[in-house]
Parts: structure tokens; sequence; C-alpha cells
């Protein structure tokens, strides 16, 4: 805890230097593991040193044996080589097998949870619509009210507006739980064992700037906007810009930016009551214009429809539950039928604690569904990965912090990508599709009518 305080105190000073906020992160863990090191050879260390590093398997020590601890270690060295020696060349396969599909299985959870935007374009710095009943309708004026409690229970809107700018830095756990196709369910009966543990960092400033990094198993993610264009790394797709209009972070709505999510629903209507997690709800209901996903669509990817959903307690007046959905057609090259994929992402918002009298959620999880399917029943699919996140440092106008900190990589691609590019491609793995549909591949949404409302909910 105390190396954590220091590496967060060192990344402040940083950023008040007028450094990026990657490059301040890296500067500060640099400082951080220098600090420890020191402490470790120091005075009071007790002269220690450390042993030399080891390929192989370290021996057990101590356990009597003449030769002395140089021959324990070359003994245990010669177990370990014959062991790897005397395994069949058909467990060293399985293992690299195992190895490709932990990859393959990193690569799409960090694709589809790891950076994914809201439906729509946001400018928070826009006022809300006016409470108004007269000539208004019912839906309409019932979500007006509903967003100006939940404004007045983050802590009212005087105090979110004057935010110019924010951090976060928490930590995140994800996993694939469940495939499913048309001939088998395979479920992850270790999911909480093997779940990928890892940590992020979002920074923000008003208006309309964002940037995070999340690392999860040796890979990284970042992403970031400037207000005029959002763009996303990854190790194995390099710096892309994103298609369509500025949009927010997704995980910023999901209790760590009050007056983005108010302004996100802000154009909703309100479809109902449900509980969630015993809690009595009012249902917001977000549809992404027409003319919002023509921008976002690409080549032979279509995005048919992206719907979110936001579930306000009618006893706190807080956001607890987001659903959001998207259902996207790909073409097929070759005049075939059509593949279609469905993404859908539940989020549950909990722990909301006052951080200088705005109520920030400090914990949640989401459950991802991906779900494709077509004219052939035989080659239907559904996975389903989990994601459980908490939040460890919140802190609001932070000075230092300025516009060339948002700044895209030099080495952005002038092409814009489309945001189905992060679905499998047809690879010869368990969540690609078969090698008949080789699909440039994306996420979707469900059925017409506000019965997607009440379904993929927790009662």
């Amino acid at each position: 805890m105390e190396r954590t305080q220091g590496f967060f105190a060192a990344l402040k000073q940083e950023v008040a230097r007028g450094l990026s906020p990657a490059r301040a992160r890296r500067r500060s863990a640099e400082a951080a593991d220098l600090d420890a090191a020191l402490r470790f050879s120091g005075p009071g260390a007790g002269g220690e040193m450390l042993a030399p590093l080891m390929e192989g398997p370290d021996p057990e020590s101590g356990d009597g044996d003449a030769r002395g601890a140089g021959g324990a270690r070359r003994e245990g060295w010669g177990r370990w080589v014959r062991g790897q020696l005397a395994r069949t060349p058909s467990s060293v396969a399985a293992a690299a097998a195992g190895a490709g599909a932990a990859r393959n299985d990193l690569r799409l959870l960090l694709g589809v949870m790891g950076a994914p935007l809201a439906p729509v374009h946001v400018c928070a710095a826009e006022p809300l619509p006016h409470l108004s009943i007269k000539d208004t309708p019912i839906e309409t004026s019932s979500a007006q009210y509903i967003l100006q409690q939940y404004l007045a229970a983050s802590g009212g809107h005087k105090l979110l507006a004057s935010v110019r700018n924010s951090y976060a830095m928490g930590k995140v756990r994800m996993v694939a739980t469940e495939f499913e196709n048309a001939g088998r369910l395979v479920k992850n009966r270790n999911a909480a064992r093997c779940a990928e543990p890892g940590r992020f960092v979002l920074w923000q400033m008003a208006p309309e700037k964002w940037y995070i990094e999340l690392a999860v198993g040796g890979s990284k993610v970042h992403a970031g906007c400037n207000g005029k264009l959002v763009w996303r790394h990854t190790p194995w797709l390099g710096s892309h810009a994103a298609k369509g209009p500025v949009r927010p972070l997704r995980r910023a709505l999901q209790g760590l930016d009050p007056l983005t999510a108010a302004s996100m629903f802000a154009g909703a209507r309100c479809i109902g009551e449900r509980k969630v997690n015993g809690e009595d709800c009012f249902i917001l209901k977000l549809c992404t214009d027409p003319e919002t996903l023509k921008a976002r669509t690409e080549g032979l990817a279509e995005i048919i429809r992206h719907v979110m959903f936001g579930y306000f307690s009618q006893r706190t007046g807080l956001l607890v539950h987001i659903e959001d959905s998207h259902l996207t057609r790909i073409q097929s090259t070759t005049g075939g039928d059509a593949v279609y994929w469905e993404t859908t992402i539940n989020s549950f918002i909990e722990d909301y604690r006052p951080v200088d009298g705005i109520m920030i959620a400090h914990s949640g999880r989401s459950a991802v569904t991906l779900f494709r399917f077509g004219e052939v029943a035989m080659s239907h699919t559904k996975t389903r990965m989990e994601e459980a996140w908490s939040i460890e440092e919140v802190a609001f106008n932070v000075p230092g912090l300025s516009m060339d900190c948002f700044i895209p990589p030099t080495d952005i691609k002038s092409g814009s990508v489309s945001e189905t590019v992060e679905l499998p491609h047809g690879e010869k793995n368990k969540f690609g599709p078969p090698h008949g549909h080789r699909a440039k591949v994306a996420a979707l949404e469900k059925t017409d009518g506000d019965e997607l409302a009440w379904r993929g909910t927790r009662t």
C-alpha cells in the first residue's frame, strides 16, 4: 500500500509538470520501482543479496545435502530438463493450444470490454432540457424529472459543472465464462480462478476529452479523445481512429461521470419500472439516431441499431444499472447469406460514496453476451464474458492537466477502423465463425419494442 501511494503521488507530480498521463504513468512507475529497490538494499535491509536468476525451477533449500546449495540447484535444473524432455509431443501441443486459446480469449476480452463507446455524441457543457409538462409527452417529461433527481442525488448540477477535469484509478478482473454453439455448451468451471486481473487509469477533461489505459494479462489497451477524434491502440491492431461522431467512453458512464451520464439520457424517454437487485427503478430508453448509425457503418458491416437503457433507483435517484445492445449485419463477400452479430452489455453499478461532495460508484460488474446468427442454424454461436471492477482513487480538478495530455498518437492510421473489427475475424478458434462466413465482425442488438427493457436484468 505504501508503494501504491508513492506511485500515485509521483504520478500527480509528473502530470502537474506538464507530462501526458501515459508518460507520467511510465515515469512514476519507474520511480516507484527504483524507490522500492533502494529501500530493500539500503540501511536496515540486513545486507541481503538477491539470488541469481535461474530459468528453471529453484529447488528447495535446507535439505541437508552435503553438496551445498550449488549442487542442489544443478540437480534441480537437471530434473526440470529431464521432465521437459519426457513430456510427450501431444502434451506439448496441448499446452501450446491452451496458450493460444488463452491469448485469443484475452484479445476478445480486451477488444469488447476494454474501451467500448457510448451510443451517441454527448456534450456535457450543453444545458439539459428544462423540465416541462405542457405540450410534452408523459414519457419525455418523466425522463426529464428522473434526470433532475439524478443530478441532485449525485451532488447537484452546480457542483458537477464546476469539475474541469477528473482522474480515476481502479482494478478489473475479466474472464470468458461460456461458449455455446448448435452442438454443445462449454462452461468455464474455473472462471473465478482463471479471471485475468488488471488495472486501469482514466483521465477526463471538459469538454469531451478523455484518455484511458487498461492493462490486463500482459496486454495494454490505450484509447482517447481530444474532442474531435476518438482513437484506440491495441497490440494487435496498432493505433486507429474510430468511425462516426465523437462519443464518450462507456466506462465513464458507470458511476464515474454523472454529468455526462445525465447528458447522455437527455433525449431518452421513460418506458416503465423494474426491480434491479431488489431496488425499484425507473427505466429510460435511448435510441441512436439513423444519422449516427450511418456514420458508424463501414464497408460490409452495417450497424442496424444501438439502444441503451438506464435504470435509476427510485429510492436514491442514482444510476444503478446500464444495458446497451447493438446489432450489426455483415454482408458476405461471396454473395452468400449475411451474418448478424448481437452484443449486449449489462453493467451493475454499486457502492456509491461521496468524493468531494460528488457521488461516485466504487465497484460494479458487467456481463457481455456475443451472439452470432444467420440463415444457417448450425452456425449460431453465443459467447459470454464477465468483468468486475473496483475504484481505488478518484480526484477532481487535478492541477497541471492540459489539452496536450489528450493529443492522439503520431502513428495513428489515417483510415478509420470500424468498431466491428475487434470481434472474431474467422480465425480457427472457439470464438470464430466457420470458414464459410469470414466476417469482419462486430456487435449486435436485440429485437424491436420496449420488451428489451425487461430482459437481461437481475431481480
